[in-house]
């Protein structure tokens, strides 16, 4: 089997790289490097380092590697970035993934994997845990953007019968997490406890989120290769944690002994969200398996190695 993974020099998809590897897939990344490190791409797999929005180059890799299956991560991730920036993070998000779909249907990929985004498109939810038929209610251009390509999957779908599963992640932290950007406040906070530094916590630490460890989550990808159905689906523990609890878990399990300081909310975050996975259980046999302490004794580990 060949696997292309886009941004697949990243945090989670070099993880999932090295699961396909192990599989005995032959693998190709494409990764433009912005954000993501050549030393996490697994010296098994092929790097390509191109930008997706480059259309004639994605066009010819694509079709030169001709995947079976695409697992598609390349992204501008940052909520509020493109609340500042919506042109830029459409011209990624929205342009640049049509430019891997269409290569991909030219290709002849058996299936597409899309990497959602199951806290940002539903927005501030009514409900939670939140299911796939929930609203889709997007409050920054990042949800927004993600939820767009999965209509486009719908759309071409319906005109080119690709198959296509949408992953809908809750906020995935792990080893290789880049500590100093402005996602994953798991690796943030770990990395600053540890070097003494002082934290600041945005809004006052009540709003929660759903966290799952990244092996969890490229299990679901391994899983949806198989004869699965078209769709969307949520990938998440169930469970809302706290911004001041994960601080706690942390301080506790470091000795970190700073008191926080606390700063006014940023544009386009969420008070609360966490994702009912019960579709995902029945129809792709998956549920989590690493609960949030183990998660973060393995976070700890990996950081000290």
């Amino acid at each position: 089997m060949r696997s292309l993974v886009t941004g697949g020099a990243g945090f989670i998809g070099s993880h999932l790289v090295d699961s396909l590897v192990e599989l005995g897939h032959e693998v190709l990344v494409i990764d433009n490097l912005s954000s993501g490190r050549r030393e996490n791409v697994n010296p098994r797999a092929e790097l390509k380092v191109l930008d997706i929005c480059d259309e004639e180059a994605i066009f010819k890799s694509i079709h030169d590697f001709s995947p079976n299956y695409i697992h598609h991560y390349a992204a501008q991730i940052d909520a509020r970035l493109s609340v500042k920036k919506p042109s830029y993070d459409a011209r990624i998000n929205i342009i640049g993934s049509i430019n891997v779909i269409k290569a991909g249907v030219k290709a002849g990929a058996e299936k597409f994997i899309y990497i959602s985004s199951g806290g940002a498109i539903y927005g501030e939810p009514l409900y939670c845990p939140v299911p796939e038929d929930h609203p889709i209610n997007p409050v920054s251009p990042y949800g927004l953007s993600k939820y767009t390509v999965e209509e486009y999957l719908r759309l071409i779908h319906c005109q080119t019968n690709l198959p296509y599963v949408c992953l809908r992640y809750p906020n995935v932290y792990g080893p290789r997490q880049d500590p100093h950007g402005e996602a994953g406040v798991l690796a943030i906070f770990s990395q600053a406890m540890l070097e003494g530094k002082p934290l600041t916590i945005f809004g006052d630490g009540s709003a929660t989120r759903d966290y799952l460890f990244v092996s969890d989550v490229v299990r679901s990808n391994l899983l949806v290769t198989n004869n699965v159905p078209t769709g969307s689906y949520n990938i998440g523990s169930g469970v809302e944690t706290s911004v001041k609890e994960i601080f706690h878990l942390l301080a506790d399990a470091l000795s970190y002994k700073k008191k926080p300081t606390y700063s006014s909310p940023k544009l386009g975050d969420i008070n609360h969200i966490c994702l009912d996975c019960n579709k995902a259980k029945k129809e792709l046999g998956w549920e989590p398996i690493v609960n949030l302490k183990e998660g973060i004794d393995l976070l700890l580990q990996s950081l000290s190695d």
